[in-house]
């Protein structure tokens, strides 16, 4: 896509988003953060980025809607992260997920960049682990996007780390599980929202020897 993009990005004080957020708007575009703790403000507005207050655990599609108005693309960054209950797992993981889609086919946005995890498919349905949930969740939330008319990528990453970014990475349908760092992520997503590389695709992601610019176009071929 060409010229500036408004891109709401929804979980917009995760690790991830945040610096997705620097980095869209680094390039001139116009990121917007959704939040559900106001005290996390100031931590977006150093990125650059405008940030709304919202909870997506209890807004509805209506509400979400309103933040997605003019918008050029969405992104999924939220997560109920460590720590949190079964029921977070899929009232964030899949819920909010499945309502930003919502948000976005009644809003007309067209793009939605979800980001997922490696091996969401794998998930044990027998099972009451907390890891295994969150798998569930997160797989259950990829089919909902996938059955989407809209221009959906889902990045499913494997661990993530915070070492610093090296712009080069291994993308395919799938691929070994490894870790990458959660700067390279960030700098995928930008790169798929610049480009429109990936459409109606799911991939897995991890650190290797591929420009990223490369490793995305060759998901086309795959």
């Amino acid at each position: 896509m060409t010229g500036a993009m408004r891109v709401v990005i929804a979980g917009g004080h995760g690790k991830i988003a945040l610096i997705l957020e620097r980095l869209l708007a680094e390039a001139g575009h116009e990121p917007v953060a959704i939040i559900r703790n106001p005290e996390h403000r100031d931590d977006v507005d150093a990125t650059g980025a405008a940030a709304v207050v919202l909870d997506l655990e209890a807004a509805s599609v209506d509400e979400v809607g309103q933040v997605l108005k003019n918008a050029d693309a969405a992104v999924f960054a939220a997560g109920a992260g460590p720590g949190s209950t079964a029921e977070r797992k899929f009232t964030v993981d899949r819920d909010a997920a499945i309502l930003l889609a919502d948000a976005a086919e009644a809003a007309g946005v067209p793009r939605l960049v979800v980001i997922s995890a490696m091996n969401t498919d794998r998930f044990d349905p027998e099972s009451d682990d907390i890891f295994q949930l969150y798998l569930r969740a997160k797989s259950e939330a990829d089919a909902s996007v996938r059955a989407r008319d809209l221009d959906w990528t889902i990045v499913r990453p494997g661990s993530l780390t915070n070492d610093p970014g090296t712009g080069r990475v291994l993308a395919g349908p799938t691929v070994p599980y490894g870790k990458i760092p959660r700067a390279d992520v960030a700098a995928v997503i930008a790169a798929l929202l610049k480009s429109g590389a990936a459409s109606r695709t799911q991939f897995d992601l991890v650190a290797g020897e591929d420009p990223i610019d490369e490793a995305l176009g060759r998901l086309a071929l795959e």
